[in-house]
């Protein structure tokens, strides 16, 4: 068992924050006055045999079980396009291979949906909505815990990650809807000030997927369908679970299980197929409430087409029907916070954010992109304005497929601009196994004679309660723990071996709450020493084998949060440290005298 050392970094003031966006704005913009980058068409094809074996070493030298789906579109001074599709390595675990028609959930590249979707709302002339409008104005579930927020958040202060809430992704269960996760924003704890720095938060745009149904009387899922997906003929694209399975085209997001990472980082493991997406959701045509936070389902073809619409401005490529309106496409576009102040490497800029895109320099070439990372699907939709020039990388490896998308954007665009490639594959290399070592160097282990919590075991278990998580049940494992537990938590002890294998260590005081979060359906708690304890998200994952019926996802893996008890005049609780609520780089941990002030999430015995 291990335990994280406390670390603390400052984070940006907000006037600094909003100035050097707009500054970089203006920097991007004198750039291309000034310079334009040259013709994408040196070579009439990208995806070349040596490209192909480029993409295909990628797979087998990180031992990848899954596959890479790729589109490049380039559009001539003629206006016409160039398009390549294709795909390598496997689709799923039965040896169905990858292709430009295999199907992928997008995740995070599905807010841009979402963020035009408001823009189309905005642009409609009937509604008295602008950018600036405040979100209390119009969502009758919308608070926040701090008061300033909660009455100042405009549409482009949800959209550009900059209220002051962190992620709280395991807030939102698989019971919840919209309305549900809405009204219980207010009860989660802010880790920055209102418009001080970029905080991602799924939940801002869980709030923009609000607005169709409260404006329009549509669902969301529907209202983009109809104003987005048809009128620009994705027509494999869709929100649809079940649309998606029904077509015998949807790729398996494919996990690695076992690795032991001290052995071999890039080990292979065991080849596990994660369940479809949402799968516990409505699967639709109406959607769910992942959806605007990331509920596409996409292929290569599409995301051909898709890049090709957003190098147009919001035309359709066949006709040139202006589908989306150019403002609104320019203003998502548009630095409106600093995602990150300092690049990482080079050959890249500071990067800006609008709403779903982000915003750099790529060796002196403009880029607009966005991201995508859900269990099991990674993505990259990536477009060069001034080069006219685009590139969207879809993989459904889950460990390394954020890692593959980013090597392989980068290459094929070396290749379209003429450049000499740089080895981003050995620089990807070298940083997963930094992190790793980091990761390690970073646990203490757990003593040798660890001392007891200050209140018994079986005390500390029961019930807690947290208004914006909800309630959980932590149940007490030991040799004798049944003798004492409620049913739920006897009937948890008897199926853990099976639903969670793996999961308790025998010598090793461990409680077990079942949550059922959208990530994660069990939250576990071991012993480390006194009342701290280590904290890991785990999710239950059906294999469909009769012999070996499931098995245990780490949701938590490479971070350490920690859980530490304490009591007061208002009675038992613990709270939550070490990044759970999924705060932004930069911005400092908690303080206080107390650990009800230090948590970034308490939960009250009750």
């Amino acid at each position: 068992m291990r335990l994280s050392r406390p670390f603390s970094t400052g984070f940006l003031l907000g006037f600094f924050a909003v100035s050097f966006a707009q500054d970089a704005q203006k920097l991007f913009d004198l750039q291309h006055v000034q310079s334009q980058p040259g013709s994408t068409w040196g070579k009439d094809n990208i995806l070349t045999p040596k490209i192909d074996a480029f993409i295909e070493g990628i797979l087998r030298s990180w031992n990848s079980a899954a596959g890479i789906s790729v589109a490049i579109v380039r559009q001539r001074e003629d206006g016409k396009w160039k398009t390549e599709t294709k795909g390598y390595g496997f689709a799923r675990v039965d040896g169905t291979r990858m292709s430009e028609d295999s199907l992928v959930c997008i995740a995070s590249n599905s807010k841009l949906f979402d963020a035009l979707a408001t823009g189309l709302l905005i642009s409609n002339k009937s509604l008295s909505l602008t950018w600036d409008t405040k979100v209390v104005e119009v969502v009758p579930e919308w608070g926040l815990l701090d008061p300033i927020s909660s009455a100042e958040t405009t549409i482009t202060d949800a959209m550009s990650h900059r209220t002051g809430l962190p992620r709280h992704d395991l807030m939102y269960g698989r019971t919840d809807n919209t309305s549900s996760i809405l009204q219980r924003l207010r009860y989660l704890r802010p880790s920055a000030s209102f418009r001080s720095t970029w905080q991602y938060c799924n939940n801002m745009y869980t709030l923009l997927s609000h607005l169709p149904t409260i404006l329009v009387g549509k669902p969301f899922a529907r209202y983009v369908k109809d104003n987005i997906f048809v009128p620009l003929n994705l027509t494999s694209t869709t929100y649809s679970v079940d649309i998606a399975r029904a077509s015998g085209r949807l790729a398996d997001p494919i996990c690695r299980d076992g690795v032991n990472k001290d052995e071999d980082i890039f080990g292979a493991g065991k080849t596990r197929a994660a369940l479809y997406p949402n799968w516990w959701l409505d699967g639709s045509e109406d959607g769910n409430y992942k959806s605007g936070a990331g509920g596409v389902i996409m292929n290569a073809k599409d995301a051909a087409r898709w890049l090709q619409v957003l190098l147009l401005e919001g035309r359709n490529p066949d006709n040139g029907a202006q589908v989306i309106p150019t403002d609104v496409i320019r203003k998502l576009a548009s630095g409106i916070t600093v995602q990150q102040p300092k690049p990482d490497y080079p050959e890249l800029s500071p990067i800006v954010y609008g709403g779903g895109q982000s915003r750099g320099t790529y060796r002196g070439h403009e880029y607009i992109e966005h991201g995508g990372s859900t269990i099991g699907y990674k993505t990259q939709i990536t477009r060069f304005p001034w080069a006219k020039l685009g590139v969207a990388v879809f993989s459904n490896d889950d460990m390394y497929g954020s890692n593959f998308h980013e090597i392989i954007k980068w290459r094929l665009v070396d290749e379209a601009l003429g450049l000499e490639p740089v080895d981003w594959d050995t620089r990807y290399k070298s940083s997963v196994k930094s992190a790793y070592a980091k990761h390690k160097s970073s646990a203490l282990p757990r003593p040798s004679k660890p001392t007891p919590p200050s209140v018994s075991f079986v005390e500390l278990s029961g019930r807690y309660r947290n208004l914006g998580y909800g309630d959980i049940e932590l149940c007490f494992f030991s040799s004798n723990s049944t003798e004492f537990q409620s049913d739920g938590c006897k009937s948890l002890t008897e199926q853990q071996p099976l639903i969670l294998p793996g999961a308790v260590e025998e010598d090793v005081p461990t409680f077990i709450a079942h949550w059922n979060k959208s990530w994660s359906s069990h939250l576990k708690l071991t012993h480390f020493d006194g009342s701290l304890f280590n904290l890991t998200a785990l999710d239950s994952r059906p294999t469909l084998d009769p012999i070996d019926p499931y098995w245990t996802y780490n949701f938590s893996e490479g971070e350490i949060p920690t859980a530490e008890f304490a009591s007061d005049t208002e009675g038992l609780g613990f709270g939550i440290t070490g990044g759970f609520w999924g705060a932004g780089a930069g911005v400092e941990d908690p303080v206080g005298d107390g650990v009800l002030e230090r948590a970034e999430v308490w939960f009250e015995k009750v």
